[in-house]
C-alpha cells in the first residue's frame, strides 16, 4: 500500500508557496502522481432593489478565473520535475467548492491542503470548508499549516479512540507510518478506563507490527481537555504529523465535529492527517 496519486488543493487569490513545497517533497518521497485542484464560488452581489448586476457577476467570475489560472501556473512550476505526472482540475461555479474537490478525490489516495482560512464575507467565495471536505471526500486529508515548511515523518503520533473513524484513519495512514522514524499511539481516558485502554492499545500495536511498523503505546488521563493534551504530547515528542479520526455523523459542521477535530481543522500545531 502506498500513495500512488496525491491531490493537492490550492487556494485561489493567495500564495500557496509553503503548501506546494511540502507537497512536492511528499510526492517525490512516494514517487506519486499529483493532481492539482482549485475550486471557488462566485459571490452573489446585491444590486439595486435586491437585484444582481450581470456585469458585476461576470467581473467577479473573470477575476476568479484569472486567479485560478495563476494557481495552476504556481502549481506546475512547483512540481516541475518532482512528480511523474501532473494534472490540473478547477472549477469556478455556484456549486459548493468542497463538493467539487471531494469528487476529484476519486482519482487520488490522499488529499493535501492548508487549514481553513479566515477572511471577509466576500472572500468566502475563495474559501473551501475543510470540515466538509473531510466529511465527504472518502479519502484521508493531510492538513499542512502555513508555519510548516515540510511534512516531517521522523515521528508520527496517532490519536486513538476505539471508533470507526480512528480505525479508518490509522489504516489510511499506513504508508506514512511505514516511512516514519518512530510511531506513538496515544489514547486519553479516565483513570478507571486505563486498564481497558492499555489492552486496546496492545491490539493496535500488534496490528501495526504485522504491517512491519514498530510503535509504542501511551495511555494517560489528561488534566486538560483532550485537544490541548494531544497537542502537548505531539509537541513534546517532536512529532511532525498527528493522525486522527474525524468524528461525527452529520455534514452540519456545528453538529458533526467535537472539540478535538475542530481544533485540528482550524488551529493545527503541525501537519495533521484526518479521516472520516
Amino acid at each position: 500500500m502506498t500513495y500512488s496519486t496525491v491531490l493537492v488543493h490550492l487556494q485561489v487569490g493567495a500564495p500557496n508557496t509553503v503548501l506546494l513545497k511540502a507537497s512536492a517533497d511528499f510526492a517525490e518521497l512516494f514517487r506519486a502522481d499529483v493532481v492539482g485542484v482549485s475550486a471557488c464560488q462566485p459571490a452573489p452581489i446585491p444590486y439595486g432593489d435586491g437585484y444582481t448586476s450581470g456585469t458585476l457577476i461576470q467581473e467577479c467570475r473573470d477575476e476568479l478565473e484569472k486567479e485560478t489560472t495563476d494557481a495552476e501556473t504556481e502549481f506546475r512550476s512547483a512540481f516541475q520535475g518532482r512528480a511523474p505526472h501532473l494534472t490540473w482540475r478547477s472549477s469556478v461555479d455556484f456549486a459548493w467548492p468542497a463538493d467539487y474537490i471531494a469528487e476529484q478525490a476519486r482519482t487520488a489516495d490522499l488529499i493535501i491542503t492548508a487549514p481553513e482560512q479566515g477572511g471577509s464575507m466576500f472572500d468566502g467565495s475563495r474559501q473551501v470548508s475543510i470540515a466538509d471536505l473531510v466529511m465527504s471526500a472518502g479519502r484521508p486529508v493531510l492538513i499542512v499549516p502555513p508555519s510548516v515548511g515540510t511534512i516531517d515523518l521522523g515521528h508520527i503520533v496517532v490519536g486513538w479512540k476505539d471508533t470507526r473513524e480512528a480505525r479508518r484513519a490509522i489504516s489510511d495512514a499506513l504508508p506514512l507510518l511505514k516511512k516514519a522514524g518512530h510511531v506513538t499511539v496515544v489514547e486519553l481516558a479516565s483513570t478507571g478506563d486505563l486498564p481497558a485502554v492499555r489492552d486496546r492499545l496492545a491490539d493496535v500495536i500488534g496490528w501495526l507490527g504485522r504491517h512491519g511498523i514498530t510503535a509504542e503505546a501511551l495511555a494517560e488521563t489528561p488534566k486538560e481537555d483532550d485537544a490541548a493534551r494531544l497537542g502537548d504530547i505531539t509537541r513534546d515528542k517532536g512529532a511532525g504529523v498527528l493522525v486522527a479520526g474525524a468524528y461525527g455523523h452529520s455534514r452540519v459542521r456545528e453538529w458533526a465535529f467535537g472539540g478535538v477535530t475542530r481544533s485540528l481543522l482550524h488551529n493545527p500545531g503541525g501537519c495533521t492527517l484526518l479521516s472520516h
